[in-house]
């Protein structure tokens, strides 16, 4: 194996498990840390508006890129199964057609963004008040000008997970990050730019990334080499990949759906509101991409040992990442929400939104670790490659549910408090669901390799018999 590859098929799992999911883990939350940065330096140096012009796209960027991005989910549980059933030809196939569908959904979001970005901010009742619309347009759609890079990178990391290597993609942040912050401070500072001064730096930073993710692949002399001679479409790579990573993108935009309701409705509330909204989704993210390293690394983990026919390991394996994930949302969320008042200062000094921020952290941080273990259960069965079970609990426990709930309980009661409750409840109830799938699929898991085994065996018996009689 090489350095940067993790063989999860044998030997101790909880060492490989942390080995994996620490740089994963970094990984996230520096980029949030990166994006957090970009806020402040809108919110200090720019002003409220341009706040919550940025922050309110984000649920809208989630919801249309999703469904692509999803795709790659499809490429990290296929190239996982092959690698661990030691199949290069297959990897190797995955990995060109990855890439290439990378390129075409890039550009296919690149025109689609930056011509729709202003009718899709409209339907989410974006106010005209202080500008907030035609800055959130502005910055949209230079965001999805940089999609083909992003996508490309996307694919890139996902097939790096795949085979444990999660420390080449966190150097890559790492080094992109830095020229973010630079530029960002250079543009909305010294020339005094808005929301374009950071929109800017993000697409920068993707290329950058993009393309060290590249040289790497171009390098890399076993199973994930890649050649541009070689870029083209299997069909059944493809279909697979579809498979896979439709149901997958459709659960993202899922979520992402429910989630631009959700903004839609504290839009109501004014700009104290959304700016608040803003704030405390940046601080609670850093807790969510630290669980979310353990999504992560339940998929890697159960499609190598799924590839692998190691079926034990399957299950321990994804009885740390649920432990491990409950002990980190809990502690984090608790760090969060004591110090509060403080991080939201960070962003924002108006009263305001201080406190509407301080009430989503109540309401949807403390409560955190049910996401993180719902995630969790969610990548060990898609690990196992069913992703289209998954795409209904998801559309069923959580957007289906927060939608009615907009429309029923915080109807009957417009507060952000009833509005965030929301949250924690579909969390869990989806986090149930996805146990309840999980153990079906494990079981008929193990009588399909019971079957195997048995028929092995029949075939082994004849062979002798048949060899004995010839002798």
């Amino acid at each position: 194996m090489k350095k940067y590859e993790i063989d999860m098929t044998t030997g101790p799992l909880f060492g490989k498990i942390v080995r994996f999911s620490l740089p994963l883990m970094a990984t996230g939350i520096l980029q949030l840390l990166f994006n957090a940065i970009d806020t402040v330096v809108v919110g200090r140096f720019v002003g409220d508006a341009a706040l919550a012009a940025v922050g309110t796209t984000a649920s809208l960027i989630n919801l249309i890129i999703g469904l692509f991005i999803g795709v790659s989910v499809g490429s990290n549980v296929l190239v996982a199964q092959y690698f661990g059933a030691k199949r290069k030809k297959d990897v190797e196939e995955v990995v060109h057609t990855s890439i290439l569908v990378g390129i075409i959904s890039g550009v296919a979001l690149a025109a689609l963004g930056f011509f729709l970005a202003r009718t899709f901010l409209t339907w989410m009742n974006v106010p005209e008040e202080d500008d907030v619309l035609n800055l959130a347009t502005r910055y949209l759609r230079i965001y999805f000008l940089g999609c083909p890079l992003m996508m490309v990178y996307n694919f890139c990391s996902a097939i790096l997970r795949a085979v444990g290597d999660t420390k080449r993609p966190l150097l890559f942040l790492l080094i992109g990050g830095v020229l973010n912050l630079g530029l960002n401070l250079l543009l909305v500072v010294v020339f005094h730019m808005s929301v374009e001064g950071v929109a800017i730096p993000t697409v920068a930073t993707q290329g950058v990334s993009m393309i060290l993710a590249m040289i790497v692949m171009i390098k890399d002399k076993g199973y994930l080499h890649f050649s541009f001679r070689k870029l083209r479409i299997v069909k059944d790579k493809l279909l697979k990949l579809l498979k896979i990573g439709i149901p997958s993108g459709i659960q993202g935009c899922v979520f992402s759906l429910s989630n631009v309701t959700i903004v839609s409705s504290v839009n109501y509330f004014g700009k104290f509101a959304m700016a608040g909204n803003t704030a405390a989704t940046n601080i609670e993210g850093f807790v969510y991409q630290a669980m979310h390293s353990f999504h992560h690394t339940a998929l890697c983990f159960t499609a190598q040992n799924h590839g692998a026919g190691e079926r034990k390991r399957i299950l321990r394996s994804g009885l740390i990442c649920c432990g491990s994930v409950a002990v980190v949302g809990i502690v984090l969320a608790g760090i969060v929400y004591l110090s509060g008042p403080y991080l939201v200062s960070i962003y924002t000094s108006t009263p305001q939104a201080i406190d509407a921020a301080m009430t989503k952290l109540l309401f949807v941080c403390v409560p955190y670790f049910t996401c993180g273990l719902m995630d969790v259960l969610c990548g060990m069965v898609k690990g196992l490659g069913a992703s289209f079970t998954p795409m209904i609990t998801s559309l069923l426990g959580c957007c289906a549910l927060r939608i009615a709930w907009v429309y029923t309980v915080f109807q009957a009661n417009r507060s952000l408090e009833t509005l965030y409750t929301v949250y924690p409840i579909s969390w869990t109830i989806t986090a149930v669901v996805h146990l309840i799938c999980f153990i079906i699929l494990f079981r008929r898991l193990g009588k399909r390799q019971a079957q195997f085994k048995e028929a092995q065996a029949a075939t082994k018996k004849t062979r002798e018999a048949v060899d004995t009689e010839n002798h």
